[in-house]
């Protein structure tokens, strides 16, 4: 899928708007959970989505295509 940027959407609001959706998926997962576990209490929703969030299922090692490597960024 091709990804078509409007002209007149500065970087700034690029940005805001990835924010926007990040912000959305976050509520939306968290909707997710308690549907899933209703007796669940807030602070334990909360555990679940704080776990959900640092280790994704599918992407233990990150989203990016290539191989798991140690350490942090690569050299410059």
């Amino acid at each position: 899928m091709k990804s078509v940027r409007h002209p007149a959407t500065t970087p700034a609001e690029r940005l805001r708007m990835a924010l926007d959706l990040h912000d959305t998926g976050v509520e939306m997962m968290r909707q997710n959970l308690r549907r899933r576990h209703p007796e669940a209490s807030e602070q334990e929703i909360e555990r679940l989505l704080l776990a959900r969030l640092h280790g994704r299922p599918g992407a233990e090692h990150g989203d990016a295509v290539g191989r798991p490597r140690r350490g942090g960024r690569a050299p410059s």
